[in-house]
């Protein structure tokens, strides 16, 4: 539902003329609503309709933006206001014509967001991914963090609200015990978007012009090509422009299976178990 007050509590925004008004999208409790006023400035508002008491998304995913903003001014929007309540950033035009060569400029923008390495892995808070909670306590070993920060999170709040089959829980099972032996151990920490699927990929008339919803943290670099094969939105041409930046570990095709599981699990708890059938692909050789 629209809260159509929510302006009286923004000082910069509250005596404006709105001239047009429209939601983008109604999704785990939240309300994406994007409003033009009167001087011709378009704002994107992000609100709850229903508070989560246990995890405010819209608080970290200000927080992401403005971090990401101070790095990548052309790539991010700007936090414009941000409390508790509400969330309200500038507005990237697009109209989703990728045009020639979409695949090089996304690979050039995730090679300068992927450069920027830390020396733990997770980030200063927990960020949001699908309006949920990803732990992000720092940790100094990539295999622990990756199974029970991600998979065993993921996979535990599935079968709380409603099991999977005990085939596949048992392949997930066996991933999580024998991780160090299915992923690289040792690898660098990179600043990742973490949520790159298509629809947070904005072009306009063939020119990328940002990137939105993130839900960073220092990760694997490779776990964020994983999930844009996963989808197919990329081929082969996008990992050979991403590799000639930054070395594709050889590999890289043996676990890619292993990080595409985390972001089809969650499309299983947040959209639909249909994935199931997705997630019995990914694990079959493991059950």
């Amino acid at each position: 539902m629209r809260n159509d007050n929510i302006l009286s509590k923004i000082d910069i925004l509250r005596d404006k003329k709105i001239l047009d008004r429209n939601i983008l999208s109604q999704s785990f409790s939240m309300i994406c609503e994007k409003i033009l006023f009167e001087d011709n400035n378009t704002y994107i508002f992000k609100y709850y309709s229903k508070k989560n008491s246990n995890y405010n998304a819209i608080i970290s995913e200000g927080k992401s933006l403005k971090y990401l903003y101070l790095k990548f001014p052309n790539f991010f929007p700007k936090v414009i206001f941000l409390n508790n309540e509400v969330l309200v950033m500038s507005f990237i035009k697009h109209n989703n014509i990728k045009g020639d060569n979409y695949e090089k400029k996304l690979a050039d923008i995730l090679v300068q967001i992927h450069s920027i390495k830390n020396s733990n892995f997770g980030f200063d808070f927990d960020t949001p991914i699908g309006g949920l909670k990803q732990p992000s306590k720092y940790l100094d070993n990539w295999t622990k963090f990756y199974a029970e920060n991600r998979l065993n999170m993921i996979y535990e709040l599935i079968n709380k609200n409603e099991s999977m089959p005990g085939d596949i829980n048992r392949g997930i099972e066996n991933i999580i015990k024998n991780i160090q032996n299915l992923i690289p151990k040792n690898p660098e920490p990179s600043l990742i978007h973490g949520d790159l699927w298509e629809g947070n990929i904005l072009f306009n008339d063939g020119k990328l012009k940002g990137l939105i919803d993130p839900g960073i943290h220092f990760a694997h670099n490779e776990m964020e090509l994983a999930y844009l094969t996963w989808f197919k939105y990329v081929s082969d041409d996008f990992l050979n422009y991403y590799s000639e930046k930054i070395k594709i570990d050889k590999q890289y095709k043996e676990y890619e299976e292993i990080y595409q599981l985390y972001y089809c699990l969650l499309n299983v708890f947040l959209w639909s178990r249909e994935y199931i059938k997705n997630t019995r692909d990914l694990v079959l050789k493991f059950i």
